[in-house]
C-alpha cells in the first residue's frame, strides 16, 4: 500500500496552470467557518506551487448539495479565509457552473503565483455520478483549465468523482502530469505503512456503533495486526456471539455468525482479540445525547441487566486496553469506545486517547468520530497522524484501492 506516486515535488510547475483538488468541506455556521483544519492542511501544497511559479487553480466540494446550488454552501467563506492564510488575494469564481466563461477568463488573466478558487464542484450536479458516466464533460472542462493536476483531497479520494479521478484521464491525454499533494502523500505513508509494513507490536483499535460498518476492516486488520481491540457499540454483537447477556445494548443479530468467525480466526492466527470485560450501563440512550445528568452504573460485560443498555467501556476494560497499547510500536485507532459526545460516557474514549498520547508508538487516528474525539478531548497534538478522511481511511484500512490515489501517475 506504500504507493510510489508522483508528488508535487516531482513537478516542474513554473508558468504552468495547476489544478488542485482540495478538501475544503469545512463546517459552516451562519456563513462563518467553525473549524479551519482542512484549510490549514492544504496550505503546504498550495504554498509549494505558488513558490514554484505555478498558476494555482483550486477546486473542492462543500456539503451534500441535495437541493441544488445555494449560497449557504458556496466556497466564498473559504476564499476569504484562504486569502488571510496565504497572505495574498484568492480570486473566487462564484459561477455556479464552476467551469464556465467566468472561470476561463479568470484563469486566462492569471500571472505566476496567482491563486484562483472555483465554486463548489457539487453545484455542477455531475460531480457525484457513478464512475461509468462520472460527469465526463465536467471532468474534461476542468482539465481544459489546467496543464497539470494535483489531488490533495484524501477525504474524497475513495470516490470516483469527476474532480477527483476522472479529470486525470483528460490531463494525461494532453500530456500533463497527475500527482498527489503533501497531505495525500502523508496519508498514504502513515496509513499505508501502518497496515502493510508496521513496526511491531501492531495494535489496532476499532470502535463505533455497528459491526456492519467495519466488516472488511476487522477481517483485514486481523491478518495484519498483533492485537485487535474492540469497543463501542459494535462490541456487544461480539459479546452476544460469545453467549453473554447484553440487555438492551445495541446489537446486530445478522452479524453474530460473522463475529464468531472473527473470534475463531483470531484464535487460529494466534492474534489477541480484546473485548470489554466491564461496561458502563444506563436505563436508555441519553436524550439529548450530551445530557450530563444521566444515571450510570458499571457491571461485568457478560452480566448486563435485561433493562440496561451498555454505553461505554468500564474501568477494568480501560486499564486492559491501556496496557495493550503500552507495549505497542504502531497503533491505529478508528471509532470511539462509547457515547463520547456525553461527558459522563466519554471516559472510555478518553482513557484510550490518553493511552495513545502517553505511548512512544506511532499513533494513527483514522478520521471521522475518532478524530473528532481526539480533538475534542485535547489530545490531538500528541498523535503522530490524524487522518483527514473518515470513509477514505476506513477503505484504506480495508485494503481497498482508492480511486483518487490510484489515478495519480506512478513515479
Amino acid at each position: 500500500m506504500s504507493l510510489n506516486k508522483k508528488t508535487v515535488d516531482d513537478l516542474s510547475v513554473k508558468g504552468k496552470r495547476v489544478l488542485v483538488r482540495c478538501d475544503f468541506n469545512v463546517p459552516l455556521k451562519n456563513g462563518e467557518i467553525t473549524d479551519e483544519t482542512r484549510i490549514v492542511a492544504a496550505l503546504p501544497t498550495i504554498n509549494k506551487l505558488i513558490s514554484g511559479g505555478a498558476k494555482v487553480i483550486l477546486c473542492s466540494h462543500l456539503g451534500k448539495v441535495k437541493n441544488g446550488p445555494n449560497e449557504g454552501e458556496s466556497l466564498a467563506p473559504v476564499a476569504k479565509r484562504l486569502s488571510e492564510k496565504l497572505g495574498k488575494p484568492v480570486n473566487f469564481v462564484a459561477d455556479y457552473n464552476v467551469t464556465g466563461d467566468a472561470a476561463t477568463a479568470a484563469v486566462n488573466a492569471m500571472n505566476e503565483g496567482d491563486v484562483v478558487l472555483l465554486q463548489n464542484t457539487r453545484f455542477r450536479g455531475k460531480e457525484e455520478t457513478k464512475p461509468t458516466e462520472a460527469g465526463e464533460a465536467f471532468a474534461k472542462e476542468l482539465s481544459d483549465l489546467a496543464d497539470d493536476y494535483v489531488c490533495d483531497a484524501f477525504g474524497s479520494s475513495h470516490r470516483a468523482h469527476a474532480s477527483v479521478s476522472v479529470v486525470t484521464k483528460y490531463i494525461k491525454e494532453k500530456g500533463g502530469n497527475n500527482a498527489v499533494g503533501y497531505l495525500m502523500q502523508k496519508e498514504i505513508d502513515f496509513l499505508g505503512n501502518a497496515v502493510e509494513n508496521p513496526v511491531r507490536p501492531f495494535v489496532a483499535i476499532l470502535g463505533g456503533a455497528k459491526v456492519a460498518d467495519k466488516l472488511n476492516v476487522i477481517n483485514n486488520l486481523l491478518e495484519k495486526c498483533d492485537t485487535l481491540i474492540i469497543g463501542g457499540g459494535m462490541a456487544f454483537t461480539f459479546l452476544k456471539a460469545q453467549g453473554c447477556e447484553i440487555g438492551k445494548s445495541l446489537v446486530d443479530d445478522e452479524k453474530l455468525d460473522y463475529c464468531k468467525e472473527m473470534i475463531a480466526k483470531a484464535e487460529k492466527l494466534g492474534k489477541k482479540l480484546l473485548l470489554p470485560v466491564d461496561t458502563v450501563v444506563a436505563d436508555s440512550f441519553p436524550d439529548p445525547i450530551d445530557n450530563p445528568s444521566i444515571s450510570v452504573a458499571t457491571v461485568d460485560s457478560d452480566k448486563i441487566p435485561a433493562d440496561k443498555e451498555g454505553l461505554d467501556i468500564g474501568d477494568k476494560t480501560r486499564a486492559l486496553y491501556a496496557d495493550a497499547v503500552k507495549t505497542a510500536k504502531t497503533v491505529v485507532w478508528n471509532g470511539p469506545m462509547g457515547v463520547f459526545e456525553n461527558p459522563v460516557l466519554a471516559e472510555g474514549t478518553k482513557a484510550v486517547a490518553k493511552a495513545l498520547a502517553d505511548t512512544e508508538a506511532t499513533t494513527i487516528i483514522g478520521g471521522g468520530d475518532s478524530a473528532a474525539a481526539v480533538n475534542q478531548l485535547g489530545f490531538a497534538d500528541k498523535m503522530s497522524h490524524i487522518s483527514t478522511g473518515g470513509g477514505a481511511s476506513l477503505e484504506f484500512l480495508e485494503g481497498k484501492e482508492l480511486p483518487g490515489v490510484f489515478a495519480a501517475d506512478d513515479k
